[in-house]
């Protein structure tokens, strides 16, 4: 598959079979991570995998009562380091990497933006001093989502001027 293919087929994930991801299919996913771009190749970022059931479901509370979280085989918890500029940008790009290579694997995600982040740090012991960017569930997809419709190019990009 190559990546536009991998761009228009991924979907966000809200149900998932209860069904562990291999070692080696976690790997992959924490590989392309690891191989993302980042300012000045700083990878200001640690992802916390999470796969223990009890610490899922605090991640449910946490995450502002999302249940699917507590469904997924992983959940994958972006923390960048805010001493670092761009730390959010770079945490990002390697968690989008995560879902592309999902994608490949016939796994799911879902992007989680909502949550209470003191109550993540804390669940997972995460220091004070770092940045919870993003959560990403992970597993295998127990429903095929439609495409949702997007804007065309036109809505969305101009050339040499915002208009």
């Amino acid at each position: 598959m190559d990546v536009i293919d991998a761009i228009r087929k991924r979907r966000s994930i809200r149900r998932y079979e209860r069904k562990e991801i291999s070692r080696e299919a976690l790997n992959r996913l924490l590989e392309a991570a690891r191989l993302a771009p980042s300012a000045k190749n700083i990878q200001p970022w640690k992802l916390v995998v999470v796969t223990d059931d009890s610490l899922k479901r605090k991640l449910v509370r946490a995450c502002l009562g999302q249940t699917f979280i507590g469904e997924c085989s992983a959940v994958i918890v972006g923390v960048g380091d805010p001493s670092y500029k761009w730390h959010v940008v770079d945490t990002t790009i390697a968690l989008e990497h995560i879902v592309l290579e999902a994608v490949e694997l016939g796994l799911g995600t879902c992007w989680i933006g909502a949550f209470n982040e003191s109550e993540v740090k804390r669940i997972l012991g995460i220091p004070e001093d770092k940045k919870v960017v993003a959560c990403l569930t992970v597993g295998y997809p127990a429903e095929s989502p439609s495409p949702r419709p997007k804007k065309s190019i036109e809505e969305l990009v101009c050339f040499n001027r915002y208009k």
